[in-house]
Formats: structure tokens, sequence, C-alpha cells
């Protein structure tokens, strides 16, 4: 039976149940019913023996010489009018004057008659000339005196064949309420059967348990969400990835910041959660949509490092390319005999690259911030843009978070060279125990002040990520963002030198 599928198991426990209620309910009802019939024999018995008794009838015919002369076609008048198997009147010594045999008349009743002796009328179940028979036995008074005695019955065997009839309506009865519910647990088991694909409680068992272990252990976050917007379920890594309460499941998923949950579905979207980047993947199901998370963060840091690297190989290259053509200047004005100019020009040009990289190395005197932005300052020369670095800026060596301020400044560098029209200014600065940062350019300014919150982009592709890393970089260091648009768009940051442990 453990092979048995959990809907068989079911359907076969609920036939039983069914079987064993209605079986027990018509054991019950017949067992009522022999009583009720009981009661009712001895009922009629007793109320027609003393109707007997107490007609003046039977007193009349007691005085005779030979009272069975009267009383016996006067009781069996009286018995086949009421039904009862047995009228018997007799003396005090129980000799019979009546009895539906005849033969009978004349010798003693069979049945006790001492309490009918002694007044009382009684019942009883005894086994008499006609088989065994409930009667009832009562006196017949004269003048204060008892001076007969009243039987009448029913046969056992009349009892019984009433008890048959009720015992076939019974069992007909018993039969319609099996087949009803034997009817209804097949409906419901064919459901279960449906619900549960025919499987047993071991293959079940043993579903769950896969299911489970592999919602535990799987490295990718994974969110079943219903079509109302609840949260049905989340395993281990997503409440890791989206920092979710313990008590998620069951709850809308708006109430727990994760609107992004129920919008239309993009294929492998890129969305920040705190302080993580996640690709979310979509997929419809029966119960919902499951959503599957998967971990970027670390991916994203190192397409940071790769763009910053290809930014420095782009810088390289536009440098190389104004070297060759301000080197093919030179050797050209040489060949024209012009040496004097010659040498003016690649003086100019050695002092303004000069200029520029003392500057940015006077001022921002950490290396990889400076390398960064000359490498900007090359990129936007290329573009068209001048970006210069404010006489104001100072930044020592040894500043803690380098990488994040690379991210900071580079995103906000590269938006300010993209929306720029003509010029780009970047000031870096310790204050104290804070840094500041600002960027300024001279585009259109700042349109909307949700980009720090949505992956913003003016492109309209809806991937954008640079200003969200930002303000996202930002508030995990403790600092602070500001923006303000006018002719341009400036950006100020402040950023905590140490960071609060």
């Amino acid at each position: 039976m453990r092979r048995w599928s959990l809907a068989a198991q079911m359907l076969a426990l609920q036939l039983l149940v069914v079987a064993v209620t209605v079986t027990g309910g018509a054991v019950l009802a017949l067992a009522q019913v022999h009583d009720v019939l009981d009661e009712e024999a001895a009922g009629t018995a007793r109320a027609v023996a003393t109707s007997v008794a107490a007609s003046p009838d039977v007193l009349d015919a007691l005085g005779l010489p030979d009272p069975s002369v009267r009383l016996q076609p006067y009781a069996e008048g009286i018995r086949r009018a009421t039904g009862v198997d047995f009228i018997t009147i007799m003396d005090t010594s129980g000799r019979r004057y009546t009895h539906p045999n005849p033969a009978q008349i004349g010798r003693r009743f069979l049945g006790h008659i001492e309490p009918a002796l002694r007044g009382e009328t009684f019942t009883e179940t005894y086994t008499g000339t006609l088989g065994p028979s409930v009667r009832a036995v009562t006196p017949v008074w004269s003048g204060g005196r008892i001076v007969a005695l009243v039987s009448a019955g029913i046969t056992v065997e009349k009892i019984t064949a009433r008890l048959r009839e009720q015992i076939a309506w019974t069992g007909l009865i018993a039969a319609l309420g099996l087949a009803v519910g034997a009817g209804g647990t097949w409906l419901v088991g064919a459901r279960l059967r449906r619900q549960t694909h025919g499987l047993g409680p071991v293959e079940l068992a043993r579903i769950h348990d896969h299911h489970d272990a592999i919602l535990h252990t799987v490295r990718e976050g994974l969110l079943l969400v219903g079509e109302d917007g609840r949260l049905i379920l989340c395993n281990d890594a997503a409440r890791a990835l989206l920092g979710l309460p313990a008590d998620a499941e069951g709850r809308q998923v708006a109430e727990l910041g994760l609107p992004w949950a129920v919008e239309p579905a993009r294929e492998d979207e890129i969305r920040l959660a705190g302080d993580r980047v996640l690709a979310v993947t979509r997929a419809p199901s029966r119960l919902g949509t499951v959503l599957t998370l998967r971990d970027h963060t670390e991916l994203q840091a190192l397409a940071g490092q790769l763009d910053l690297e290809r930014g420095f190989a782009d810088s390289l290259r536009a440098a190389a390319h104004e070297a060759a053509n301000r080197l093919h200047t030179v050797i050209t004005l040489v060949e024209l005999g012009r040496t004097e100019q010659a040498v003016a020009f690649a003086t100019a040009e050695l002092k303004a690259a000069q200029e520029l990289t003392d500057r940015v190395m006077g001022s921002v005197r950490e290396p990889v911030l400076a390398a960064l932005l000359l490498g900007k300052s090359a990129e936007a020369a290329e573009r068209g843009v001048e970006l210069s670095i404010s006489e104001d800026s100072e930044l020592p060596d040894t500043v803690e978070g380098a990488s994040d301020l690379v991210t900071i400044v580079g995103n906000l560098v590269d938006n300010a060279i993209e929306a720029a029209t003509a010029k780009v200014e970047v000031l870096v600065r310790a204050e104290g125990d804070s840094l500041l940062i600002r960027v300024a350019d001279d585009g259109p300014g700042l349109p909307s002040p949700e980009a720090f919150e949505k992956g913003w982009t003016t492109k309209g592709d809806g991937r954008g990520l640079g200003l969200a890393m930002v303000g996202r970089a930002v508030r995990r260091l403790g600092g602070t963002i500001e923006v303000t648009s006018g002719r341009g768009a400036v950006f100020t940051v402040r950023l905590p030198r140490r960071r609060s442990s």
C-alpha cells in the first residue's frame, strides 16, 4: 500500500471511513428500531389486556357456569380487531377460559401470574403455546377483589417480521448513502490525483526534500511573486541579496521595497539593490512570476575597471594620434627649412602637456585618481571638451577607498563630458575630516531628480547605471551628494575621510 499514490490511499481511507460510518449508523438504527418495536408490542398488549379486564361483558360472563361460552368469541373478536396474537382470560388459578386454539381452553396458563394476583399489571417475554411472545397480564376486579386475570400478547416472530421489513429499508438507505459517499470520495480522489500528478507520499516527500535542498543551496536568488503582487516564495540567496526580513513571504512586494518585481519584464534586466548590482530574469508560471536574481556586483566592478583601462588605452591612443600629428608637423616644418617655427611649435605643445600634467599631479597626488583625471582630460580633448582641474584642488597621496573615488569621479566626469558643450571643471579637495568633490559642466543641466535612484539615463534605454552607482557608493561611504542645475549641472559630493567602524 505504500507504493500506492496519495490519491489512491486517500480514496481507500475515505471509503473505509464512509463504510464504517454508514454501517455503524445502520446497526444503531436497527437496534433502536428493535427496542421501539418491543416497547410498542408491550404497550399494545398492556392496553388490550387492561381494556378487556375493564369490560362489563367479561364480568357478566364470569358469573355463568361456563364462562368460555361467552368469553371465547368475545376475546377472538377483540384479538382480530386489535392485531394481537392472543387474548387469554383465566381464573385466579391460571385455568384458561379463552385461547386462539380452542384445544388449550381449560388448561393452565403458561407464564407468571403472581404480580397480577397482587393487583399489578406487568409485561414480560415468555415462551407459551404460541412460542416466545411479549405479553401483558392484568387483574379483573369485582367488588374490590380479583376475580380473574387477563393476558394479551404479540409473538416475537411477528415482531421479528416487522423488524425484517425495517432491516430491508435500512439496508437500502445505507446502500444509497454508501454509494453517494463512495461517489463523492472518488471525485475528491480524482481531483487529488490530478493535483498530485498521481504521486505517492514517498515520491512527494522526496520531491519536497529535493525542492527544499535546491531552494536553500542554489547561489542564485529565486522569487515567486503571485498575480496579486504578493511574495509567495523566496530562497536564502534572495533574502541575502535583497535584505528581506524573515516574514517577507506573504507580503506585498511594494511593502518590501521591490516594486520592480511586478513591472513588465525585460530580458536580463539590471537592478540596483543596496550596494549590489543584480541581473534579473523573469519567467511566467502557473502561480505567478518567477524571478531569478544573479549577483553582478563583482562583475560590474570588473567591468568598471575594464572601462577605466579601456579609457586609459583610448587616452593613450588619442595622445599617440595627436603626438603623431604634431611630430609630422614638426618634421614638415624642418624639411621646409623653417627650423625656428618647428622648435617653437614643439616647445609650445610640450609646455601645454607638461602644464596639464603638473597641474593635475600637483593638485591630486593620489596616483590612481590623478591617472584617471589625466586620461579623462585626453578623452575630453578628443571630444572637443576642455577638462580643467580647479586651482583649489588639493588631495594627499594617501586616501582611503581610492577605488570608490574612481567610481564616483569617473562616472561624474563621464556624464559631464557627455552633457557639456565646451567645458568641464573638476574640484577635488581635502577639507579637514572630509573630502570635497565637485564636477561642473556647461550642458543643459540635470532634468530628473530621480537619477540616483533608478539608474536614470538620457539615452532612453533604461539601462543607465552610472549616476545610480555614484549615489550608492556615496551612501555606502557615509557621504552626501547635491545637484544644482542652472547653466549646466554641478555635482557636489562630500565624503568622510575615515569611515566609521
